[in-house]
């Protein structure tokens, strides 16, 4: 029963590396989110003629605070699916993956959240991976009810103007601003429930190297 655990581990670390790799992600990111070793992850994933991404890996502290709005609204996208994913008992590292894939299906390319830096803002909103305390919190917009990163602390209310208002407010003044704005979703409510269901029953169930779950409304956008 010990080796079929071991094995359904490794099997479902491997499908996840694949998918952070197709999503972009650096081999220091994947090997922070499977456990897998580095030189193991560049002679599974990569060849020749598909390196990995090289650079310095994004750092979201001073990043977030002095991005654009629009920088600012997607970033608060992908953080709170991921929490609400988390409060589903998903995986972080699944969570993450969907978390991205859905703000990919929504907003328009070239993106501007890579999954590096996706990754690096659940690091830093969690206190998981490569941060030891958090240095974001999602805060909710008591007019719009929508959630965005803020300081820590801010969970039930903000006094930082929300993104999200501001970004309503703009959009019919600004053409960027609108040719920016997200298309509707093509993932209904039952897609989302079946993609949920299937990633509880995968083997192994709670990714080892996950955080605790969080209590967040998973309705709300």
């Amino acid at each position: 029963m010990e080796v079929s655990k071991r094995i359904d581990r490794r099997v479902r670390a491997l499908a996840l590396s694949r998918d952070c790799a197709e999503l972009g992600a650096r081999v220091r990111t994947i090997h922070h989110i499977t456990g897998i070793g580095t030189r193991e992850l560049v002679r599974l994933l990569f060849t020749e003629r598909s390196q990995p991404p090289r650079g310095r890996a994004p750092d979201t502290r001073e990043w977030y605070h002095a991005a654009n709005l629009l920088c600012r609204t997607e970033a608060s996208v992908i953080v709170s699916n991921f929490r609400r994913l988390r409060e589903m008992d998903i995986g972080a590292g699944e969570a993450l993956v969907c978390a991205y894939r859905y703000y990919r299906s929504v907003y328009r390319a070239p993106y501007r959240i890579s999954f590096d830096r996706a990754f690096d803002l659940a690091s830093h909103t969690e206190g998981l991976w490569i941060a030891s305390v958090p240095t974001f919190a999602l805060a909710e917009c008591k007019t719009c009810g929508s959630e965005f990163l803020d300081a820590p602390g801010s969970r039930v209310q903000s006094s930082t103007p929300c993104p999200f208002c501001r970004l309503v407010r703009r959009v019919e003044l600004d053409p960027r601003v609108r040719e920016s704005f997200p298309r509707p979703s093509p993932i209904d409510q039952e897609i989302a429930n079946r993609l949920i269901r299937q990633l509880r029953s995968e083997p192994g169930g709670e990714n080892p190297l996950s955080s605790s779950p969080f209590a967040v409304d998973p309705i709300r956008p």
